[in-house]
């Protein structure tokens, strides 16, 4: 990944990111903020409301716009400013969504840029649109997209209680389902 400078940037340019959405990664998000909302967990709350199935987190598409930024436009080492959202439609487990960014605006003087921001889905209908503030960073960054080691150390030490607490977490939903009944 290479981070580009406010110098190499113009209006028109852009940069997406294409991402199946499951479960998973839906419940991995829950869990990482704590939005214990029934509508993106419980499938019998969730059958109850409009959208008859749980939905994701609206800020979950967001963070696939915040991806693009962080990873191609402007890239590595990019600050996020600001961000305006509008949730149009749900986002469901088994949907593709593109996040796209466009550049507006340049305002070399300040270093920042004006992006537009949309998400769309498998059907191309949009699900959010909006529109960041980023400031991308002041010197050219390249940066191994290879996992760091570190990293990849707590990732195998953290695995086994990410899978105990995913474990506990389709228990709880099976208990509390069955207590409903």
């Amino acid at each position: 990944m290479i981070g580009r400078t406010i110098a190499e940037l113009a209006p028109g340019d852009h940069a997406e990111l294409v991402r199946q959405v499951d479960e998973d990664d839906i419940a991995g998000f829950i869990d990482a903020v704590g939005d214990l909302n029934p509508v993106h967990s419980d499938a019998d709350y969730a059958a109850t409301t409009p959208f008859k199935e749980p939905i994701a987190p609206g800020i979950f598409t967001a963070g696939l716009i915040s991806a693009v930024i962080g990873t191609q436009l402007p890239g590595p080492g990019a600050i996020y400013l600001s961000q305006s959202l509008k949730f149009i439609k749900p986002v469901k487990a088994g949907d593709t969504i593109t996040a796209r960014v466009h550049v507006l605006e340049v305002v070399r003087e300040r270093n920042r840029l004006r992006l537009q921001t949309v998400c769309v889905n498998q059907r191309g209908e949009e699900v959010l649109s909006g529109e960041a503030w980023v400031m991308p960073s002041k010197s050219r960054v390249v940066y191994d997209e290879r996992p760091r080691r570190a990293g990849s150390l707590a990732a195998l030490t953290l695995q086994p209680w990410a899978m105990a607490a995913h474990a506990m977490r389709l228990w709880a939903t099976a208990v509390t389902s069955a207590v409903r009944r």
